[in-house]
C-alpha cells in the first residue's frame, strides 16, 4: 500500500510528464504529398515531439498562416502550432524548444521560403536564419544556421 507521500509524488510527477508532454506536441497544416514537409516532420518526432498533420488545400493553409499572423515574406510551405505559438516552415527543433522555454511575447518562429540544409531540406551549408515574429507582425533574428 502506498503512503500518501508516496500517492502525492506519483500523482505530482503523472501531472508534470503531462504537462511536458503537452508542450512538446506539434500540429502541422500541409499540403498533400509534400516530401520536404514530412522530413521536418519526422526531423520533429525525431526531436522528441509528437506530431500531428492534416494536409488542407492550397487556399486553406494560406488562410491558417495569415490567421495565425503571418506576414508576406514570412511563410514557407507548412505550418504548425507548438505551445500557443505558430511555428512556420522549416524552423529546427532545437529552437522551438528554445521558443517553448523562453516563452517570448511573440506569435512564433518562421524560416522563410525553403532554405537547403534546413530541417526536411537535406544537407547543405547555405545560410538561413529563423525568424522571432513579434504580433505586430514585424521580425528579428532568433537563431542563425549554420550554427
Amino acid at each position: 500500500m502506498m503512503s500518501k507521500r508516496t500517492t502525492f509524488l506519483a500523482g505530482a510527477l503523472a501531472l508534470l510528464s503531462t504537462t511536458v508532454m503537452a508542450a512538446e506536441t506539434v500540429e502541422v497544416f500541409s499540403t498533400s504529398g509534400c516530401g520536404c514537409c514530412i522530413g521536418w516532420m519526422k526531423h520533429f518526432e525525431e526531436a522528441g515531439f509528437e506530431v500531428s498533420n492534416e494536409n488542407l488545400a492550397m487556399a486553406d493553409l494560406y488562410a491558417k498562416k495569415t490567421g495565425a499572423g503571418l506576414k508576406p515574406g514570412q511563410t514557407s510551405c507548412h505550418t504548425g502550432f507548438a505551445g500557443g505559438y505558430v511555428v512556420e516552415g522549416h524552423v529546427p527543433a532545437a529552437e522551438v524548444k528554445r521558443l517553448l522555454a523562453e516563452r517570448p511575447d511573440a506569435i512564433g518562429l518562421a524560416v522563410p521560403d525553403m532554405p537547403a540544409g534546413s530541417p526536411g531540406m537535406g544537407t547543405s551549408d547555405e545560410p538561413y536564419e529563423v525568424l522571432l515574429v513579434a504580433r505586430d507582425g514585424t521580425s528579428t533574428v532568433f537563431a542563425r544556421y549554420p550554427k
